[in-house]
């Protein structure tokens, strides 16, 4: 597969099963098969979100950061392999390592989002993961995730 980068959101849309209100990944800026990723989300203020968390005070959930940190990941993954959700394949989560936060991600901010594979096993990603805004770390995490064909009942 060749993708053009900077990827756009409808290139993404045919790597990554997600769609609205759960496509985290906005742009794909650097892509090297097996190897690395780098992209970003613009965090809006009109994200569904921010509703509830918090109310007076928009803060982007952590376990969302990891969500968008987990989604460039899976991009990796199909880039990588060779393989495509259309074909039934999905990347999902085997275990998330070391997670650290270390500042609020805002409305406003573009949150940029790096991966790197460590290692590769029988179709389970090893990855180290960051999300930073305008250079500094948001959070961090080591990423296992498993590709596998979905089999249809």
């Amino acid at each position: 597969m060749s993708y053009t980068l900077p990827m756009d959101h409808e290139q993404i849309k045919t790597l990554l099963p997600h769609r609205y209100p759960f496509l985290l990944v906005d742009r794909i800026i650097e892509l090297e098969p097996n190897k690395r990723i780098v992209g970003y989300k613009n965090v809006s203020g009109n994200e569904e979100f921010f509703n509830g968390h918090f109310p007076g005070q928009s803060i982007m959930p952590g376990v969302l950061i990891l969500e968008a940190l987990a989604q460039i990941g899976a991009i990796l993954g199909f880039a990588s392999s060779g393989n495509r959700h259309e074909d039934g394949y999905l990347f999902l989560f085997a275990g998330i390592d070391n997670v650290r936060f270390k500042r609020q991600v805002v409305p406003g901010d573009r949150l940029d989002l790096e991966l790197e594979i460590i290692s590769c096993k029988r179709g389970i990603y090893k990855m180290e993961s960051r999300a930073l805004v305008d250079g500094e770390l948001a959070a961090s995490a080591d990423i296992l995730c498993a590709e596998r064909k979905q089999v249809k009942a």
